[in-house]
């Protein structure tokens, strides 16, 4: 009766956690086939992030991007086609912001020589993913990210616009798209935190910030309308950086931001509308260390979203197209 139990305890566990060992992850998975992957997407993101932190800030909303549609199957790296004109990456959440493609191209091109065939440009996403949070975080946010994924075929701009939160999602429109992901309130809090980096255009945030009556610090709203037009558009839309203190660093200071009423977007602010996620806050503010320890869990828990096994999946000769 007692191992009756404990089975039904794993699977309930499970399915709440979407947890890696319940989805055929594991660490270390590409020892015996491909030994030195993790190494030689390492070096790749290296390279890059060292000339340019934002590019590392891209990789990690990259993976976010990835995982949040279809699961983490690299469906976001796909190119359009006369049969699938409008993938992931040309949806407004995604273009033209999103960054770091040409990262996992390079990852890509190094591992198929090492190893043909054999690495899913999946994993490759998680691994820069880890990696440049290691690199922007000066080498304290280490993250045993495990592998296992297939990359799917299937990739929609409808379903990147459904599933990803917007930049003026309220607090229960945030715990609403993570829960259905099978992340927690606190998981949306830590993983917000990467805000910390990186870079966004005005039109992501002036309208509901700027234009009207709004939480924003009144000094931080002034640097940002110096910075900022008044009407964003395509042709006059410039960035700024999200975190004007450690800009290219990961650290906790995206939530002393918050606390401050300096953050860009609506779903910034919106995680002091309730007490709970208030406090979340000012622990990961004021707490040394904590955000990165919860940042690392929410990573690996984020990676086991939706992973593709079996039929399901392929490992991709090229990652912006499927295999034919």
């Amino acid at each position: 009766m007692a191992s009756a139990s404990l089975k039904l305890s794993i699977a309930l566990t499970c399915a709440l956690l979407l947890s890696s060992a319940c989805q055929g992850l594991k660490v270390g998975h590409y020892k015996k086939t491909c030994p030195k992957v993790e190494a030689i997407v390492r070096d790749e993101v290296k390279k890059f992030v060292y000339k340019n932190a934002g590019i590392g800030a891209g990789l990690i909303r990259l993976f976010f991007h990835d995982c949040f549609v279809e699961g983490c199957d690299g469906s976001v790296l796909l190119d359009p086609t006369p049969a699938n004109p409008q993938p992931e990456k040309l949806s407004p959440p995604n273009f033209p912001s999103l960054r770091g493609f040409d990262v996992i191209d390079a990852a890509k091109d190094a591992v198929e020589k090492a190893c043909p065939g054999v690495v899913s440009c999946a994993d490759i996403v998680a691994f820069a993913g880890r990696d440049a949070a290691y690199f922007l975080s000066r080498l304290t946010v280490k993250i045993d990210m495990p592998a296992g994924r297939l990359d799917g075929r299937v990739s929609s701009s409808t379903a990147a616009l459904n599933d990803l939160p917007p930049p003026f999602a309220n607090l229960s429109q945030l715990i609403a798209n993570f829960a259905a992901k099978g992340l927690s309130a606190e998981d949306m809090v830590v993983l917000s935190g990467a805000h910390t980096i990186g870079v966004s255009h005005c039109s992501a945030f002036v309208s509901d910030r700027l234009a009207v009556p709004s939480d924003i610090n009144t000094g931080f709203a002034n640097i940002l309308r110096k910075q900022c037009p008044a009407n964003p558009n395509p042709a006059n839309d410039p960035t700024v950086n999200q975190d004007l203190v450690t800009a290219n660093a990961l650290d906790n200071q995206y939530y002393k931001n918050v606390l401050a009423h300096k953050v860009l977007f609506l779903s910034d602010a919106a995680l002091l509308a309730s007490p709970a996620t208030t406090q979340m806050v000012r622990d990961n503010a004021n707490i040394p260390g904590q955000w990165e320890d919860k940042f690392k869990k929410a990573m690996v828990k984020m990676s086991a979203i939706g992973v593709k096994t079996g039929n399901q999946g392929e490992i991709r000769k090229s990652c912006r197209v499927v295999n034919h």
